[in-house]
Order: structure tokens, then C-alpha cells, then sequence
């Protein structure tokens, strides 16, 4: 199984609407079993995929016939001062999203954990195993699932925090969707500079807790080797609106000196992240159009762009820009293919 964290430090950037068009993808056109996990307080997942009414029921009317599991309920034992999760999970079933993929849907409060999460990580830096445990959360999910899912996603919100680093630490890889703005650029310089701090610490701190107690890690199953710190699997970058001359795109200047200095910046900043076995020209996941009017009507519809019909409201002009993005999102999920193959 292969888990792959979504993640810029800069919001806004189509990150929520790409993680779930490629997991639905996957799962449609590749035949593999996907879990989607919404680990940013906002749910925005949780709506994408579910609904206006599915949150007002699970949030608001606190109506959960079928059980199912938020992420915040994952982590309970945790927030009530235990170091395990609550392994007893019922995800959202594909059968119940036009995604055809499985959610843990995401809860408001689950910013609250972040306390809990940091509290765990000031134990760790002593090199405590209770510590450890709680920052290692995500490690025993994932392993959880390893035989249910061949892909699990987890759609991040954009802070450095407690949260993410948690959830990050458990991932094989992430991924950075990005936009033609200066900020998804420092968004990118903050995450590197983020991740040598925190990465660095961590390990000494494993080291330090196999001195103190030898056995202890292996006992809990805590991995010893983190694995996103080859993990970086590449990157997309959000169009920005053009105008058009005799049916030509003209670029403007500023967006496109921006565009142009992604590579060198990416090369750079995450240099120590890039597997070996990645070439530069193997980041670039691809660009994704602006699919203007395309998101709302895919949001109202709780349904994945592809699958959009004139039922939903699609019209005119949509079906075209449906059919560029299709073409476009196989383009994305090929390379992320190709790289994961060529790093396995």
C-alpha cells in the first residue's frame, strides 16, 4: 500500500478539488482500492465528497447511523491522554460517493488535537515512548489499512503545525499542488525549512529513546525509518486566467516569471527530499487548468469533474473544459505512476 500526503503551506491552491479528482481516477481507471483521509480541520474533503446535508447530519444534528469514524474519533484515546488511536474504524464506503473511494471524514474540532499532538512531541524530544506513540498516529492507521487500500491520501490543511507534521511522518510520499503566486512559492521554501527542523529532532529522538530503552520501538512497531524524507514525489501547478487574442493564449510576464522559476526553487529548497532516483524533469506532475465554473457545479453535485453530466447542470462550453481536464488529470496520475515506479 502506498500513502501520499497533499500538502502547501499556501491555501487556495486546488488542492482539495486535485487529491480527490485523482483518487477517484485511480480508483476508476486503474482498479485500485483507495482511501481518502480529510486531516484538515476546514472538511473540505468531507463536503467535496459527502455533501451539505452528510455535514449537517454528522456535525450539526450529531445523526451517525452507520458509525462512521471521524478523524477527530481516530484519535480520541489520544486527546483523552492515551498514546493509541481507536483502531475501530468505519470509513465513509465507496458505494456511498460518486468518488468511488473510502473516506475518514474530517471534524472541525479536530484542531483541537494539535495541544494534545504538541504535548506529545515536547515528551518525544526526551526521547519518551508515549511521546513517540502519539506522534507516531499515523503510522499505526496506515499500517491498519496496509491490506484494505493499495492507495491511501490524505488531504492536509496549510499550517506547519502539530497536525500535519504527525500525519506526514506516517506517509510514504507528498505531493505539493501549487499556484502561479509568489506565496505557493515561499509556501514551498517554508515546508523545506519546516522539514530539515523537525526531521532532524525526530531522529535523534529515536535514537535517543532505543538507548535509553533498546526493544521499545520495535515492541509499539514504531518505524525507524521515515520515509518522506526521500519522499518527495513532485508537484502541479494551478493556471492562472489568460487573456485571448484570435483564440491564443497570452501569457502575462508576472505570472510567467513565476511559473518559470518553479523548477529551480522546487530543485533547491526540497533538494534533500528528491529521491535519487528522480530527475528534475520528473517533479512536474503537470499543470491544471482554471476550471472556472467547473468546481462549484462538481461541489453542488458532490461529484468528482469527470463524471459531471448535463443532468448536473453541465453546459456548453463545460463539456470541453471537462474534457481538457480529463486529459490533463490522466496526465498527472501517469507521472505520479512513473515516479513511484521508478523509486520502488
Amino acid at each position: 500500500m502506498i500513502s501520499i500526503a497533499m500538502f502547501n503551506n499556501k491555501g487556495g491552491v486546488g488542492k482539495t478539488t486535485l487529491t480527490n479528482n485523482i483518487a477517484s481516477l485511480i480508483s476508476e481507471s486503474y482498479q485500485k482500492r483507495v482511501l481518502v483521509v480529510d486531516c484538515d480541520p476546514q472538511c473540505n474533503t468531507t463536503q467535496l465528497l459527502m455533501g451539505q446535508e452528510f455535514a449537517t447530519e454528522l456535525y450539526w444534528n450529531k445523526n451517525n447511523p452507520q458509525n462512521v469514524t471521524t478523524i477527530s474519533d481516530v484519535l480520541q484515546p489520544i486527546e483523552d491522554g492515551d498514546s493509541n488511536i481507536n483502531e475501530s474504524i468505519v470509513p465513509v464506503k465507496s458505494s456511498e460517493t460518486r468518488f468511488n473511494i473510502d473516506l475518514i471524514p474530517g471534524n472541525p474540532k479536530f484542531s483541537v488535537i494539535e495541544d494534545r499532538l504538541g504535548s506529545g512531541w515536547h515528551e518525544l524530544l526526551g526521547g519518551d515512548i508515549g511521546g513517540i506513540r502519539k506522534t507516531n498516529w499515523n503510522a499505526s492507521l496506515i499500517e491498519k489499512f496496509k491490506k484494505s487500500y493499495d492507495f491511501i491520501f490524505f488531504d492536509l490543511g496549510p499550517s506547519l503545525g502539530s497536525i500535519n507534521r504527525s500525519v506526514l511522518i506516517g506517509c510514504d510520499y507528498f505531493i505539493t499542488p501549487m499556484g502561479t503566486d509568489i506565496f505557493s512559492i515561499l509556501g514551498i521554501k517554508n515546508i523545506a525549512e519546516w522539514l530539515t527542523g523537525w526531521l532532524s529532532l525526530y531522529e535523534n529522538s529515536l535514537k535517543l529513546c532505543e538507548d535509553r530503552f533498546p526493544g521499545k520501538l520495535e515492541s509499539f512497531r514504531i518505524p525507524t525509518n521515515v520515509k518522506i524524507k526521500n519522499g518527495y514525489l513532485g508537484y502541479t501547478i494551478q493556471q492562472y486566467i489568460t487573456k485571448s487574442k484570435e483564440g491564443q493564449r497570452r501569457p502575462t510576464k508576472a505570472y510567467e516569471e513565476i511559473i518559470n522559476s518553479v523548477p529551480s526553487v522546487i530543485e533547491n529548497s526540497l533538494t534533500g527530499f528528491i529521491n535519487e532516483k528522480l530527475e528534475g524533469k520528473d517533479l512536474k506532475l503537470g499543470d491544471v487548468p482554471h476550471l472556472y465554473s467547473l468546481i462549484p457545479l462538481a461541489q453542488s453535485n458532490s461529484s468528482p469533474i469527470l463524471k459531471l453530466k448535463g443532468a448536473d447542470g453541465l453546459v456548453g462550453t463545460q463539456f470541453r473544459q471537462q474534457d481538457d481536464f480529463r486529459k490533463i488529470l490522466k496526465v498527472i496520475v501517469d507521472k505520479i505512476f512513473h515516479n513511484l515506479e521508478k523509486v520502488s
